[in-house]
């Protein structure tokens, strides 16, 4: 071993940190990108050529390893608690009064910072080298998400000699800024796939993939926002600026507020300016600063007494309503679509907007000329406010329901009990063929990657399907004809068809659209039925006997089999070789370890969809609901649980997560059934 070779590689490990947090951290770059790769290049090579040499915390190590089968479970230092929020001022200045009243009058100091749109995160630290990082999930432990975190730049996997050699824990918010999702979304429609609903939400897909070499391409960042404990310090800003002198990016900008006033008028500050930051942020968090006040304030089981987030108000924004579009759904439902003037909106320029339906439009009195006020629900989604009659001028006109469908002229009505909506009835309307189609290749249906709105909708308009049974038909010759559909395009989209052909009875079931059934109730009604003939036979007061299922459902699916037209498509689908038939669960080699066991999930499951989680359940003996009952033993909670685990827990049922889970079914779950169509790692 050459003492020559060690003391080069620790020169070009400690430089590359060095510009790492020029980069990253302090957004001060002092080389090029060709420079800076050069430096790791070399690096590399020395270690390649050294390999006794490498340590876990070298630059070259962010990505590496295999992609992992399931996350392991992590305990926090300390727990990871919620944080209660408020919309308005008043609800601000309330908790002030709460605060200093419990302190007995004494002077208060807040520190203010952004709220980010990202997902929480903790870092455990030893010997100054970084060594497991995990999720926040339930507070007490999270996901291990070591190898994901290592490909987070911003991250140091080594801290300098400033920071402390004893084992710590710091807090933080991993997030994906506005370019990098812009990019990722831009990839993912270019690949057929399916896009991510905001930045939040592709962070935290992202960080959960099971392959680093996938989350690597993310462009994911880091903020620090404090730690497990004070770390020897007596203020909040003041733990942060010793995090910020070992290497973290830290939570930035910070503000020590004296009043509630100044918080206010801090908060209204970032009101307007926080869409100028590359990041998402949907408001301020509030923390008292001197810890000392913190602990005297405690928490309760839920939230810390010592800090509340203050939630922007919705942005709006007037503008004027130039035209209605009528658009017709999967199920013949027209929906009318408002187009406006564009207006920049929190952070992006928005120019139309659903209406919802033709009632919703009567209601509030929306006329096309109008000036209208738009706002964004949850930072993400624009929709109508109201209009602005006195600010018309006599030429605006009312939107009123369509006489006949805007896309084949075909007849129209309403539905008994559902008078909002106006239904184009011609079930061989383009509009309709088209989304039955995309609902039909969806993810959680027959799954068929590759035929995504673009491809169905040249499939269509040239005439190559007219319903989803001629998608089994199709060959190289059609696909030839669609626009820019290459060789290897063909032949990737021919092996996904013929894959979907041995689907699952309930997503079959679910893609062929039934009205008011969708994967819950299709499950059921395999379990039921066990074949779409059967099915297609039952009697209303026959389904009626199934989970979940009720005179208007019961209804719906007697339409759907008596239709001649759905006849003829399910005829489509035998002949094409479709299985129209349940399989039977496969029985699990030995016990059953979890027979007379009913469970309830919510949330998002590490590397498995609720559905096959679900059979996997059923194939170790026991039993799914979907509803939270005395009766339920357990419910499986994963990330971002909905109101299920708030009810299991007000009823006492217990909670478990994926691992306990694990844990209860033994070595059964530690292959777990994946969904067919989805690649390798990939959770969204």
């Amino acid at each position: 071993m050459s003492a020559d070779a060690r003391r080069h590689i620790e020169r070009l490990r400690a430089l590359i940190r060095h510009h790492d947090r020029k980069y990253y951290v302090e957004n001060a770059p002092e080389i090029s990108d060709r420079e800076y790769d050069r430096l790791v290049a070399d690096l590399r090579a020395l270690e390649q050529a050294h390999p006794d040499l490498v340590t876990p915390d070298s630059p070259t190590q962010r990505v590496g390893g295999e992609p992992v089968a399931a996350f392991a479970q992590v305990r926090h230092a300390a727990p990871m608690l919620s944080m209660d929020n408020t919309y308005s001022f008043d609800d601000l200045k309330e908790f002030d009064r709460r605060v200093r009243e419990t302190l007995g009058g004494a002077k208060v100091c807040y520190a203010v910072e952004l709220k980010f749109d990202g997902l929480a995160i903790a870092l455990q630290y030893e010997d100054r080298s970084f060594v497991r990082g995990a999720t926040r999930g339930g507070g007490v432990t999270g996901d291990d998400v070591t190898a994901n975190l290592k490909t987070v730049r911003g991250l140091p996997l080594r801290l300098d000699d400033a920071a402390s050699r004893d084992a710590f824990e710091v807090r933080g918010e991993v997030y994906m800024p506005r370019k990098e999702f812009d990019r990722v979304n831009a990839a993912r429609e270019a690949a057929g796939e399916p896009l991510f609903a905001n930045p939040r939400n592709a962070a935290a897909g992202s960080l959960k993939n099971l392959d680093p070499k996938t989350t690597a391409t993310r462009g994911l960042r880091l903020f620090i926002y404090g730690a497990a404990d004070a770390r020897g310090c007596a203020s909040h800003s003041a733990l942060l600026d010793l995090l910020a002198r070992s290497g973290f990016p830290v939570s930035s900008p910070v503000k020590v507020c004296s009043t509630i006033d100044d918080v206010m008028r801090y908060c209204n500050e970032w009101q307007d300016k926080r869409h100028t930051l590359p990041f998402d942020t949907d408001g301020m968090v509030v923390k008292v600063n001197s810890f000392e006040q913190q602990r005297a304030l405690g928490s309760t089981a839920k939230y810390p007494r010592w800090a509340i987030a203050y939630k922007f108000p919705a942005a709006q924004a007037e503008t004027v309503l130039e035209r209605v579009e009528l658009q017709v759904g999967r199920t013949g439902v027209i929906t009318p679509v408002a187009h406006f003037s564009p207006v920049h909106l929190a952070g992006s320029t928005v120019a139309r907007a659903t209406l919802h339906n033709f009632d919703e439009v009567a209601r509030k009195d929306i006329r096309v000329g109008d000036h209208i006020v738009v706002e964004k629900a949850g930072e993400v989604i624009p929709y109508v406010v109201k209009s602005l009659p006195e600010r018309r001028s006599g030429g605006e006109h009312a939107v009123h329901p369509p006489r006949t469908c805007p896309v084949c002229r075909g007849p129209v009505a309403r539905y008994a009990g559902e008078s909002a909506f106006v239904v184009c009835e011609n079930q061989r309307c383009a509009a309709q063929v088209k989304r039955s189609i995309e609902h039909f290749a969806s993810r959680t249906a027959m799954d068929i990657e590759g035929l995504g709105t673009v491809v169905v909708g040249q499939l269509v308009d040239k005439g190559l399907v007219n319903d989803y049974g001629d998608v089994f038909c199709l060959g190289a010759d059609a696909l030839a004809r669609l626009d820019r559909f290459g060789e290897k395009s063909a032949s990737n989209l021919m092996a996904a068809i013929a894959a979907a052909k041995d689907r699952p009875l309930a997503r079959l079931i679910n893609a062929l659209g039934i009205r008011n059934v969708g994967e819950t109730t299709a499950r059921s009604l395999a379990a039921e039925f066990g074949s779409v003939a059967a099915l297609a036979r039952a009697t209303t007061d026959d389904l009626q006997k199934t989970e979940n299922i009720g005179p208007e459902v019961a209804a719906s699916i007697a339409a759907f089999f008596a239709n001649p037209v759905n006849a003829d498509v399910l005829k489509k689908l035998a002949a094409a070789d479709v299985v129209m038939e349940g399989k039977a669960p496969a029985a699990h080699a030995g016990p059953q370890p979890l027979a007379g066991k009913t469970f309830v999930l919510t949330g998002s499951l590490p590397d498995i969809g609720r559905e096959e989680a679900a059979e996997l359940i059923r194939s170790l003996g026991g039993a799914t609901s979907s509803n939270v009952s005395t009766n339920t033993s357990f419910v499986l909670a994963g990330e971002e649980p909905g109101s299920k685990l708030e009810k299991a827990r007000a009823l006492g049922v217990p909670v478990i997560s994926w691992s306990e889970f694990s844990s209860l079914c033994g070595t059964a779950a530690k292959a777990p059934l994946r969904s067919r169509g989805s690649r390798p790692g990939e959770l969204f």
